[in-house]
């Protein structure tokens, strides 16, 4: 699969990935050939990127740390207790708890897989992916820290909800600890929302309370400083922050590519984020994710078909052409090959390709 523009989509191009809507239905299927009137309609759910089949990749085999079915399943359910919050009825965790067990058994089964983040957003789903994305980043992160089973759940499940205070229309038992100014920040809501649960550890709903805490005692609600946050808050502010860069649904001002994130988070180490727990998540992430457009400093492109776990900025590439004829389709007498670049140490990424 490629990565691109919705605006370098055209007619007769194969759908790569399935497109989910909030309630974990299928919009569109992927292997579909795209019309005129699919393409107009993904505009109009404010789709920005779409993946499609490249003929030049269909020996290419994408490494998922997580299965189709696992993730449908948990957008699915996570709509559901969304929708019982909405519905002023409290919150069903049983669902939930049930993704959550499927994510922490596939991520330990993958656990050498890099991370590609290839869900396709839309208007209505947008919330759904972030929650999932973010619990995915973090799990992984749990399981290269070492955690074991039962903190890797709590660590989902709160890292999957970390945001559950964003859908309550009103909450009440106001805490003694919350300033006044920030007494109904979403922290807060769903940190109240999620401690009543007896199904769940209070440790999970501190992830609600914590994950805009940052380690320079800058964060809200409550400004704590990097020892007074717990270590599962310190992982979820990451991802959280991380997939808001990379979103164009966030309230982010620009919308980044992973690698440009990447080094926002890097940059924000010490200030807002913990130092060894940026670099775990470092570890974990594709900086270039496979599918990716690149322009590289031999003057070729190409596109992003593996990753070295360890080395996330060296991924393998397929050349496919040379920059200067990047507007023609690539020919029959036209050398396609692929450049693992941990070993070509010469050749560098000099961009990325929309």
């Amino acid at each position: 699969m490629k990565y691109v523009n919705i605006d370098q989509v055209e007619p007769g191009d194969v759908l790569g990935r399935s497109i989910y809507t909030s309630d974990g239905l299928t919009l569109l299927q992927a292997n579909v050939q795209l019309t005129v009137g699919m393409i107009n309609k993904l505009r109009r759910f404010g789709v920005t990127m779409v993946s499609l089949k490249d003929p030049n990749l269909q020996d290419v085999n994408t490494e998922e740390v997580l299965s189709e079915s696992t993730r449908k399943d948990a957008i699915r359910n996570l709509s559901a207790a969304i929708q019982c919050v909405q519905a002023g009825k409290g919150i069903d965790v049983r669902g939930v708890q049930k993704s959550v067990n499927n994510i922490v058994d596939e991520t330990l089964r993958n656990r050498r897989v890099l991370l590609n983040l290839g869900e396709i957003r839309t208007n209505d789903n947008a919330l759904y992916i972030h929650s999932l994305n973010v619990c995915m980043m973090a799990v992984v992160m749990g399981v290269g820290l070492g955690y074991t089973v039962n903190q890797l759940k709590e660590l989902a499940i709160g890292s999957l909800l970390h945001d559950i205070g964003k859908v309550v229309k009103e909450e009440g038992d106001a805490s003694p600890y919350k300033q006044n100014s920030l007494e109904n920040h979403h922290t807060w809501t769903g940190f109240n929302l999620l401690r009543k649960k007896h199904e769940m550890s209070i440790v999970s709903a501190h992830i609600a309370l914590q994950h805009h805490e940052w380690v320079d005692g800058s964060g809200i609600p409550r400004g704590l400083m990097s020892h007074e946050i717990h270590e599962f808050g310190k992982i979820v502010a990451i991802c959280n922050a991380y997939d808001n860069f990379i979103s164009p649904f966030s309230e982010e001002e620009e919308t980044l590519p992973p690698y440009e994130a990447c080094e926002r988070i890097m940059g924000l180490a010490e200030k807002r984020f913990d130092h060894q727990m940026v670099i775990q998540f470092l570890r974990t992430i594709a900086m270039y994710p496979t599918g990716t457009s690149l322009k590289l400093s031999t003057g070729e492109v190409g596109i992003v078909i593996d990753q070295n776990r360890g080395l996330p900025s060296r991924p393998v590439v397929r050349i496919i052409r040379k920059d200067r004829v990047a507007n023609e389709r690539v020919g029959d007498d036209h050398e396609i090959r692929d450049v693992d670049l941990s070993e070509e140490t010469t050749i560098f990424i000099t961009g990325i390709l929309e």
